[in-house]
């Protein structure tokens, strides 16, 4: 894949991360705590797909690309393991609410995962842009 067209996608996974994000944010005020849950969790995987195209790198499963994320950007410090531990919980709060409607989504848990997912985001984006695959804002 050219550089260009590597950057053009890294841009439209960042652009689907915020909306995601943005997603989240009307269902939480809205009180659509498993749909949160999923927009976030999709927020935290467009990001991380995102860091992952950096390398040239592609997946189909969800869980290769925590996997990735794992071993090309937490074990080697880049990023800190909190934020391989909010992958996986987002991940894990996504599967109960798309999947296990018999399980309860904690309000709670479901806001305070929200505020890190933005933060998880945030500094994807910001690495993105201090490793120019993203243009300078």
């Amino acid at each position: 894949m050219k550089e260009a067209d590597s950057s053009r996608e890294i841009a439209l996974y960042v652009k689907a991360a915020r909306e995601a994000l943005a997603a989240a944010q009307v269902n939480l005020d809205a009180g659509f705590y498993r749909v949160a849950a999923g927009r976030m969790y999709y927020a935290a995987f467009y990001s991380v797909t995102a860091l992952l195209k950096t390398k040239g790198l592609s997946f189909s499963k969800h869980t290769a690309v925590l996997s990735a994320f794992r071993r090309y950007f937490i074990k080697t410090g880049v990023f800190r393991t909190a934020y391989s531990n909010l992958y996986k919980r987002l991940f894990d709060l996504r599967q109960a609410s798309d999947y296990d409607v018999l399980t309860a989504v904690d309000e709670d848990e479901v806001k305070k995962r929200f505020a890190e997912t933005v933060a998880f985001v945030d500094e994807i984006e910001t690495w993105l842009r201090q490793h120019n695959f993203l243009p300078k804002s």
